[in-house]
């Protein structure tokens, strides 16, 4: 399985998605789901604490975030998004991208959860050093 095969969406219609009011509104719900839960903001990838304007939300799935009779739908699993800082979050998709086992023999969800892996074991290093 490919972490690079198209999206439901395609890749333009899934930018668009990103900038609609259906993914805001989406996004919206999520932090407020989160606030809660009680327990503090953080990014998946360094662990540090963030403000919710600090955070964007990866996608763990794509498969939820579809277009029906013309309009967004955005009917992501809570459990599918993760919040991240704009550059963990870069650095996430750049890792899976570059590596051949993660870009095309792991589950996006397993490519992900094996990245932040590995950007955590990066941060910790550098706080080492």
């Amino acid at each position: 399985m490919s972490n690079r095969r198209r999206r439901p969406l395609g890749a333009m219609a899934y930018r668009e998605y990103l900038q609609s009011p259906v993914w805001f509104a989406r996004r919206d719900r999520w932090l407020t789901d989160h606030a809660h839960t009680g327990q503090p903001l953080a990014c998946a990838g360094c662990g540090a604490p963030a403000a919710k304007r600090e955070l964007q939300l990866h996608h763990l799935d794509y498969h939820w975030a579809i277009i029906r009779d013309g309009t967004f739908l955005a009917q992501e699993a809570h459990d599918d998004l993760i919040p991240m800082h704009a550059t963990c979050h870069e650095l996430l998709h750049q890792l899976i991208d570059r590596d051949p086992v993660l870009a095309y023999h792991r589950t996006r969800r397993d490519a992900t959860l094996i990245a932040i892996t590995q950007l955590r074991r990066t941060d910790l290093d550098v706080e080492a050093s």
